[in-house]
């Protein structure tokens, strides 16, 4: 559907993590201009809002609106209104509410805009030291143990780096986890505190970043990402690499027993070493 030429518009605000001064001046503009600023928590909104003297309206727009508060906004946007879309902090929608106002915004023809700035993810992943190519964001692991397992597990093999958000009061169970499912020599970034006075990005294996933050306490403090370099199948002794290439084409349309011994008959490599490599490399 196209734009509407005669409703409001819904401007997706992006917020400072942390440091004040990363508010972008097009943002505090559109934030004096806007008829009502959606936040997702107008209290703590209220601070920032001040400190750069904005009076603009505010109503409460969290994970827990329904969707009668959705749409009113709608109603509003429809009627002419320009809303501004901000959360406690950050960009809107990146682990935070907001998709079913930006949806129905969009499914009704209403101008959405965006206001880019600050994202943790980002200013997390560009300081890091691990590949930025290529990532996937997969917001908070689940809290009970079992859940955040079976979670991780599936993504073992994800060649992409891995981006967590986390709390400082799971930070620990989470580590012993990814040593437990990931292995302990697997490179992660630590960043926490990003853009604020006590910054800080623990870098080294999971076992060693584990490590540093149970000695300290301080570590177990303020907003967390947590950054995990991909998935990279290892070379095995003994087994070429042609007879490696050969077994995953194999793969592609053969079970990884049947696949292993015909590529064993097929080269000099042994078929239980295939089958094993196989297994390893998450064929």
């Amino acid at each position: 559907m196209s734009e509407s030429k005669t409703g409001g518009t819904l401007f997706i605000v992006a917020t400072p993590i942390g440091n004040l001064d990363d508010m972008v001046p097009r943002a505090i503009n559109i934030l004096h201009k806007v008829a009502l600023i959606a936040a997702e928590d107008t209290r703590h909104s209220g601070k920032l809002l001040q400190h750069f003297g904005i009076a603009t309206p505010t109503t409460a727009y969290h994970d827990f609106s329904d969707d009668t508060k959705t749409a009113q906004l709608i109603a509003k946007l429809q009627d002419g209104n320009d809303i501004a879309l901000i959360s406690d902090a950050g960009t809107p929608l990146i682990s935070d509410p907001g998709y079913a106002l930006v949806a129905k915004a969009r499914a009704q023809g209403l101008r959405v805009e965006p206001i880019p700035g600050p994202c943790a993810i980002i200013a997390a992943l560009c300081a890091s030291g691990l590949p930025s190519d290529r990532f996937s964001f997969e917001g908070f692991l689940p809290a009970k143990p079992a859940a955040k397992s079976q979670t991780l597990a599936a993504l073992k093999t994800e060649a992409r780096t891995l981006i967590f958000y986390e709390s400082p009061h799971r930070i620990e169970a989470t580590l012993a986890t990814l040593v437990e499912v990931l292995g302990p020599d697997r490179q992660m970034v630590l960043a926490r505190e990003l853009t604020k006075t006590f910054e800080t990005f623990l870098s080294g294996t999971t076992s060693e970043v584990a490590s540093l933050v149970a000695a300290d306490a301080n570590q177990k403090r303020g907003e967390m990402v947590l950054l995990i370099k991909g998935y990279e199948p290892p070379q095995e002794e003994g087994i070429p690499d042609e007879a490696q290439t050969m077994l995953k084409v194999l793969c592609e349309e053969l079970p990884l027993k049947k696949a292993a011994a015909l590529t064993a008959k097929l080269t000099s490599v042994k078929k239980n070493a295939l089958y094993q490599w196989g297994l390893e490399v998450g064929l």
